[in-house]
């Protein structure tokens, strides 16, 4: 639904965007991850032809983004980080003027409204100014208003900031939804957990550069294996584990981490070790690469070099 080879954006002779290419399949949810300043928004109004690139390519629903923007926006929705709703109506009125300034006849959009009033759990505040909503609830608003015509791809850029975490859990279950239903939907977020929890692919943006992309677990596994970390009471259980484990110490002092395949049988196996030697660990964890670590150790990289 989405392709993107070698786009190039630049302001002057600050590199904003630098030669990133993408894939996204219809119906999925992709998620653009990375820091502020990244590169995240401007590829979104890149590709929702709203500033021009300078060079490479982009087509959505096989439109190129410049060469044939009207057909492009046509099918496609944004959603920007801020909520743009007129909170002196309600959200009925919201509803029903952007139906009309999007297209729709006087039936059509009231029939759309009461449509997505439903669907967002906005009806029983359907009448109350927006001025008087949560962030969680003028967000939905929002969101509803970009689904007015019915769009084959949404773009929502940051659509869980400023949010509470309740209001935060709702919006990722309205977008699970529309996924469900065949939207495809392009996420920029700077929270991880947001990514893992949502995506079905990810790509990694830093400094302009789309330095790794894959699923969730795809890229977790670029940090590696998963490890046991066992803690002790005295430093010289410490020492000795480590040594007969073949372990990494902590820089607590207390612990100590082993590398795992995942399996019960090399925790049991490990344990069974450190009770021949007449060591009793106080803890033990099992710890699983996070996108955090994926995150932090690929920027790092990137920032060294």
């Amino acid at each position: 639904m989405i392709f993107v080879k070698n786009l190039k954006k630049n302001y002057g002779e600050k590199i904003v965007l630098d030669d990133i290419s993408f894939e996204v399949e219809e119906g999925t949810i992709f998620a653009l991850l990375g820091e502020n300043g990244a590169g995240k928004t401007t590829t979104v109004r890149m590709l929702s032809t709203l500033i021009k690139y300078d060079a490479g390519q982009a087509t959505i629903g096989g439109f190129d983004c410049m060469k044939d923007s009207s057909s492009v926006r046509k099918i496609i929705s944004l959603t920007g980080q801020y909520a743009a709703v007129d909170e002196l109506l309600t959200a009925e009125e919201n509803l029903l003027m952007m139906g009309r300034l999007s297209g729709l006849d006087k039936r059509a959009a009231k029939k759309r409204t009461a449509e997505l009033l439903e669907q967002f759990d906005l009806v029983e505040a359907a009448n109350r100014a927006v001025k008087t909503f949560s962030g969680g609830m003028r967000r939905r608003v929002d969101i509803a208003i970009s689904l007015l015509a019915s769009p084959k791809v949404i773009f929502l850029d940051e659509p869980t900031t400023g949010l509470d975490p309740r209001s935060r859990m709702n919006m990722w279950k309205v977008i699970k939804d529309l996924s469900k239903k065949g939207v495809t939907i392009f996420l920029t977020t700077q929270y991880l957990e947001e990514a893992e929890q949502l995506a079905d692919k990810i790509a990694v943006i830093h400094h302009g550069k789309v330095v790794v992309e894959g699923t969730a677990n795809e890229l977790k596994n670029i940090v590696g294996e998963e490890k046991i970390e066992f803690t002790f009471q005295e430093q010289n259980e410490v020492e000795k584990a480590c040594k007969i484990l073949k372990g990494r110490q902590h820089t607590n002092h207390v612990s100590i981490a082993v590398t795992s395949d995942g399996s019960t049988e090399k925790l049991r196996k490990s344990l069974n070790i450190l009770h021949d030697h007449d060591i009793e660990p106080s803890a033990v964890h099992l710890i699983k690469p996070t996108l955090d670590d994926v995150f932090m150790n690929i920027t790092s990289e990137r920032t060294d070099k």
